[in-house]
């Protein structure tokens, strides 16, 4: 969420900025509900003002033995009138934060202006791809063609955008995640953390996908307000609600290994092929709290413990720099990892790396304690995938195959499988 005080004193500049986003702030809207808090919060201010000079009048005149009935009489249609205001002043804040909460958050100043994909800004690129004397299948081909794919079977148990893996396949993907792992933790310090699969809904308000993105969320209808987690991103970063950590604590680094359901309720038509787009895939999650002066180093880093599994596989890779347009809802600052893939002849995605700033801080209240000034303040939030485990699976099978389907092991998996053929 954006400091309600920017906008209070900005408005126009902060509508300026959204406007490279695609957003259009309803500024009439916004100084129509602030006007009316002024004028409420004046009436309640007055209002208990005017109680309290009657209360100590009444208090005055019991002293004194004179008849108070008419103050007492005056105090009550006081009491009655400042109540009736405050039910107004609490029903037009939840107003104002409600259109608070659709906002996205302020791109960086360094994001590069645009409206789409075909705008973002190429950073680096890493690795050779690879030449092939054939024609090279794509993942779908080649699971399929093993008896490792089985998209009938899960659309039997599930429906459409789900996969069924067996064999050889299912224990490369659990392989990718646990090295995953070993890597964030022994090598770049972060702390593995197990998180719930199911969060209550004020989770995914705390990181911005609730109430914007309802749609893409399976939410139980039980009446328990849980939903199924679309990234270990939103149990992570609720780790920290409502707390103030001490300077001394940070940065804070977690990773966690989790299934990520999503409705992709914008995304009919799009990836309707294979793995690329389902409503259940799994990911290495990291994520980071840290001082604000420190996020943007923190984001480089975050982004080079992703890029180091890639690396280590010996896939080739690039970086991009989102553009304004093509910014998640509450990133200020994006980079996405985007792997080739010889069976598409193109490079998709595999990892987003964002600075959220204070956007999410200020949802959640996760806040700091400055050892020098003793204040709470808010912190920053970057999260990103390390990586995308079916993705991930993706890109090893269409890199690594040969002419005749066999799957090449990396090797760095090799010790988690015992082969160095699949």
């Amino acid at each position: 969420m954006l400091d309600p005080k920017e906008l209070r004193l900005r408005l126009k500049f902060v509508a300026e900025q959204l406007s490279h986003r695609g957003f259009e702030l309803d500024q009439q809207t916004f100084n129509e509900l602030e006007s009316k808090r002024k004028v409420l919060q004046k009436k309640i201010q007055d209002g208990q003002a005017e109680r309290n000079r009657l209360s100590k009048a009444v208090g005055v005149g019991k002293a004194q033995g004179t008849d108070v009935s008419a103050l007492l009489s005056t105090v009550s249609a006081v009491g009655g009138e400042l109540e009736y205001h405050e039910k107004e002043f609490q029903t037009l804040r939840q107003a104002l934060l409600d259109f608070e909460l659709m906002i996205p958050n302020l791109p960086h100043p360094s994001v590069p202006v645009g409206t789409c994909e075909t705008d973002n800004r190429w950073v680096r690129e890493w690795g050779e791809r690879p030449s092939f004397d054939f024609t090279p299948q794509d993942h779908v081909s080649l699971g399929e063609q093993r008896g490792w794919l089985d998209f009938e079977s899960a659309a039997k148990l599930s429906g459409a955008r789900f996969t069924v893996l067996y064999g050889a396949l299912a224990q490369l993907q659990r392989a990718l995640a646990q090295w995953m792992l070993d890597v964030h933790v022994k090598r770049h310090g972060y702390q593995e953390v197990y998180v719930p699969y199911l969060v209550r809904a004020e989770c995914l308000y705390g990181t911005g996908q609730l109430p914007k993105f309802r749609e893409d969320q399976f939410m139980l209808n039980d009446g328990s307000d849980l939903v199924l987690i679309p990234t270990a991103e939103v149990p992570l970063a609720n780790l920290a609600r409502d707390s103030i950590l001490e300077a001394d604590r940070l940065p804070v680094q977690w990773v966690a290994h989790t299934p990520c359901f999503r409705r992709e309720a914008g995304a009919y038509g799009k990836d309707t092929r294979g793995m690329i787009r389902q409503h259940q895939f799994e990911k290495v999650e990291l994520v980071q709290l840290v001082k604000p002066e420190n996020s943007y180093d923190a984001l480089e880093k975050i982004t080079q413990h992703a890029e180091k599994i890639l690396q280590e596989l010996r896939l080739p890779y690039r970086v991009m720099e989102l553009c304004t347009g093509d910014l998640g809802f509450s990133a200020a600052k994006t980079y996405d990892l985007e792997v080739w893939l010889p069976g598409q002849n193109r490079y998709r995605e595999i990892s987003s790396c964002s600075n959220c700033e204070a956007f999410q801080a200020r949802r959640l209240q996760a806040r700091w304690r400055s050892s020098q000034t003793a204040k709470p303040d808010l912190l920053h939030t970057l999260n990103g995938s390390g990586l995308a485990v079916g993705r991930t699976l993706i890109a090893v099978m269409e890199n690594y195959q040969d002419s005749a389907g066999r799957i090449a092991v990396p090797e760095v998996l090799q010790p988690y499988l015992q082969t160095a053929f699949l």
